[in-house]
């Protein structure tokens, strides 16, 4: 693909499928369509609803779907997708579905690997008003719920087209600070998996700021992505500015509205240069079809922009070893979050014409 042999790989969220759960919580047949479609403009030129084009309100369940997505993918140059993972412990899973079949069926031949979303689900991050009532809790079982945990995902660490790093299994861990005795449960999943017939697995931690990365290597990680997303206000606006910001989110419960085309060049910082640290891309935000006004929202992005920040990160990794050439795109379809890379009606496939081209272009 192109001049760059970064290896892109994009978060894929299955949340478009009903589940008995969000029937249960939500109403019958909810799904995250169900934000999307609902979404209204809080201010002018902001966009919303933001509605899918080429692939349409699709569901998971169907196998041409899951096709149509890979196919868009790979010819944009996306290198694979890392499926969130919802384990709760004690062999408890949501939204297992698409990648069961994904993993059983064969279908699409596209490169796949897993990121354990680890946090409990509360229905804040559905609702309007804020509250927080617990759905469902994350708990870490110790060593023998976290066995049973890597045999459930061995046949996929196993599969051909699983992600690998210096021909470890890429495992991805959204919140590694709460898991109990992290250092831990790695040294436990490292064991398995020598026993199982793999070299290891390679563990990459999601962090909010640069001064984690140090201590999540000590800790056993392999490598770091360090998500510079809301930071940028920091950079971008005066101590009075922030003031501001602080004082209606706190007492207004209003969120932030961030101009992306001045923010990218924020999202990356010199950390990424190194070998164990992943930069990522991201093409936009916008969280008020979960959160209405209390969502934080970013606005001029656009293919063009999106394209230029593509390129900044490209250059970031191009010197690396091949093999530490990764980057993570936010998202492929976290469309409730105005994160997504899919077709819609207003922009067509220009992000993803424009991640392609930069690609060719570098």
């Amino acid at each position: 693909m192109g001049a760059s042999t970064a290896k892109i790989i994009a978060f894929y969220l299955p949340q478009f499928h009903p589940i008995p759960e969000n029937d249960l919580w939500w109403g019958k047949g909810f799904t995250e369509w169900t934000n999307v479609g609902k979404a209204k403009p809080l201010f002018k030129g902001h966009y919303q609803p933001k509605v899918p084009a080429d692939l349409g309100y699709y569901d998971l369940r169907l196998p041409e779907s899951r096709k149509a997505q890979a196919e868009l993918a790979k010819e944009h140059g996306v290198d694979g997708f890392c499926y969130w993972h919802y384990y709760f412990g004690n062999k408890k899973q949501l939204l297992e579905r698409p990648f069961n079949e994904v993993l059983k069926s064969g279908e699409p031949d596209f490169p796949f690997c897993l990121g354990w979303a680890n946090h409990n689900w509360e229905d804040k991050q559905f609702s309007k008003d804020g509250d927080n009532k617990l759905l469902i809790e994350q708990v870490y079982g110790g060593e023998e719920d976290y066995s049973e945990h890597f045999l459930e995902l061995l046949p996929a660490f196993t599969d051909a087209r699983y992600i690998r790093v210096h021909n470890k299994p890429l495992f991805f861990i959204y919140a590694p600070h709460l898991i109990p005795n992290i250092s831990e449960f790695i040294t436990l999943w490292q064991k398995l998996a020598l026993e199982n017939g793999l070299d290891g697995i390679h563990f990459v931690a999601n962090a909010q700021t640069d001064d984690q990365v140090e201590p999540l290597k000590a800790q056993g990680f392999d490598a770091v992505n360090v998500v510079r997303l809301f930071h940028v206000i920091k950079k971008q606006y005066s101590l009075i500015e922030r003031a501001w910001i602080k004082f209606r989110r706190i007492y207004l419960k209003s969120g932030m509205i961030i101009d992306y085309a001045k923010s990218y060049k924020y999202f990356k910082a010199e950390n990424d240069l190194r070998e164990d640290c992943y930069p990522s891309i991201f093409p936009n935000w916008d969280h008020s079809p979960r959160s209405g006004r209390h969502g934080h929202i970013f606005v001029n992005s656009n293919p063009q922009v999106f394209k230029k920040h593509v390129k900044e990160i490209l250059n970031t990794v191009k010197h690396k070893q091949k093999e530490n050439q990764i980057i993570f795109l936010r998202s492929w379809n976290e469309w409730a979050e105005g994160n997504y890379m899919e077709p819609d009606l207003k922009f067509g496939k220009g992000y993803l014409e424009s991640l392609k081209q930069a690609r060719i272009e570098l």
